[in-house]
Parts: C-alpha cells; structure tokens; sequence
C-alpha cells in the first residue's frame, strides 16, 4: 500500500523528491501517512479534496482486495 501511495503522489507533484511515506500498522487499520513539499499541497489535495478523496479510493480498494483496512492521511 505504502507503494501505490508514494507512486501516486510522485505522479502528481512538481517535487517528486520530497515525498515521503510513512506506514503505521495498528491493530486492524493500517495509516499511511504522506507528506509532500508545500508547494504540492495543493495538487495532491486537489479542488475540494477531489484528488485526495481519488487517492483514498484507489487505497481503500486495493486494502479490501488485500483484505485489510488502510487509511490515509495527508500531513502538511
């Protein structure tokens, strides 16, 4: 999952170095957590949330393929 995250946001930033992505197994959720430059914020995010909420999609439908919960969370 960590992966496809960091995939995913290496795709859509000007600064593809600067993301990273971090994962926390908890005991029956997994958090990814991914962090871009400031600068980047904004197109990850996307209008209204829009590219956040594809990117939770595509996360949230690879974790039930995986059967496991993952959740992803943008840090500024």
């Amino acid at each position: 999952m960590k992966d496809l995250v960091e995939y995913i946001a290496k795709e859509l930033v000007d600064l593809p170095d600067e993301v990273s992505v971090t994962e926390v197994e908890g005991d029956q959720t997994t958090v990814i957590e991914l962090k871009v430059s400031k600068d980047d914020l904004g197109k990850v995010i996307g209008k209204q949330g829009k590219t956040a909420r594809a990117i939770r999609t595509i996360l949230s439908a690879a974790s039930t393929k995986l059967r496991k919960r993952s959740h992803l969370e943008i840090i500024e």
